[in-house]
């Protein structure tokens, strides 16, 4: 049984706290869906005012990104590439920290709840594997210190990655 942490810490700890758990979790596991249903829950546990959070995984055949393991309300289900925060970092393959999804050209509204967004490509070997996504109900929720280390728990699932 995996026992989560208490996160009551500042948001750099209980980052901290988060990295550390996933790094344990996912140590000499290699099934890449059971990792990022764990980490899906891990980050809704872990984040404060988020109402989603999840990974949407790339289908070569179709170009777009598929929904994969998440948490939170139904979402959309296929978002091709360049299309909406998702869509438009994954075709990019650079982090997306957006302030207000309202003023994001094209943003596609899976929740009519969420006002801000952060999405981190998954890129392995050169190819791209999919995106996580976050989203809020609060504008600018998201910041640096997010960033910072959303991309380390990516870069975690990476490597782990066969």
């Amino acid at each position: 049984m995996i026992e989560i942490p208490k996160f009551t810490g500042t948001k750099a700890e209980n980052y901290q706290l988060c990295v550390k758990q996933v790094e344990a979790m996912i140590a000499g596991e290699p099934n890449f869906l059971a990792n990022i249903s764990n980490i899906s829950a891990l980050l809704n546990q872990a984040l404060t005012d988020i109402n989603w959070v999840g990974f949407y995984l790339y289908e070569e055949a179709s170009n777009q990104l598929v929904l994969g393991p998440f948490q939170g309300l139904p979402a959309c289900i296929r978002i091709p590439l360049g299309r909406g925060v998702c869509g438009s970092a994954a075709s990019e393959q650079k982090t997306y920290l957006i302030q207000n999804v309202h003023d994001f050209p094209g943003h596609i509204a899976c929740d009519a709840a969420s006002n801000s967004e952060i999405v981190i490509p998954i890129v392995h070997d050169g190819k791209l594997v999919g995106v996580l996504d976050v989203d809020s109900p609060s504008l600018n929720r998201f910041d640096e210190t997010d960033q910072h280390y959303l991309e380390q728990v990516v870069t975690i699932l990476k490597a782990s990655i066969q």
